[in-house]
């Protein structure tokens, strides 16, 4: 029996309009979705729609949800991992999954769409020709402002 594929499936940022016709078809035909919140990727699937199995699976989830997922794959079944908005492994825990998914010989397929980096780099006015992303930036507290102060010093 062959794997199944690993699909990392890019979600709106905000408006569920922006989800790309591709990515609607992934995720209406995997077996698994693989969500950071099951309850914001439920409102992918329009109402009445048969919708697949949703699994939890974000930064707190322990080792034997990644296991199953692998499992799941293992067993010829397609799985799509999502996070809640943007693209899966840019700061989120899609990348566990595709590092497990590449070392176990499972096929892994990107489904491109909204990445908020791009989206805030596009929107901001700043040459977009080169950048580095380090990561989101802490959401209060001195490593914030530490952070946001070395990046002034820099522009």
């Amino acid at each position: 029996m062959h794997p199944g594929t690993l699909y990392v499936v890019a979600t709106p940022l905000g408006n569920l309009g922006d989800l790309s016709p591709r990515a609607s078809e992934v995720l209406r035909t995997v077996a698994v979705v693989a969500a950071e919140d099951t309850r914001r990727t439920r409102q992918l699937f329009p109402p009445g729609d048969a919708a697949p199995r949703l699994l939890s699976f974000h930064a707190h989830s322990d080792d034997r949800r990644l296991e199953m997922l692998l499992e799941i794959l293992r067993d010829g079944r397609d799985v799509a991992v999502v996070s809640d908005a943007g693209t899966p492994g840019v700061s989120d825990p899609g990348a566990d999954l595709v590092v497990a998914a590449r070392a176990a010989g499972i096929r892994v397929v990107p489904i491109p769409g909204p990445s908020a980096v791009v989206t805030a780099l596009s929107a901001s006015g700043l040459p977009a020709d080169r950048y580095t992303f380090l990561g989101f930036i802490p959401r209060k507290g001195t490593a914030r402002r530490r952070l946001l102060e070395i990046g002034r010093a820099h522009v």
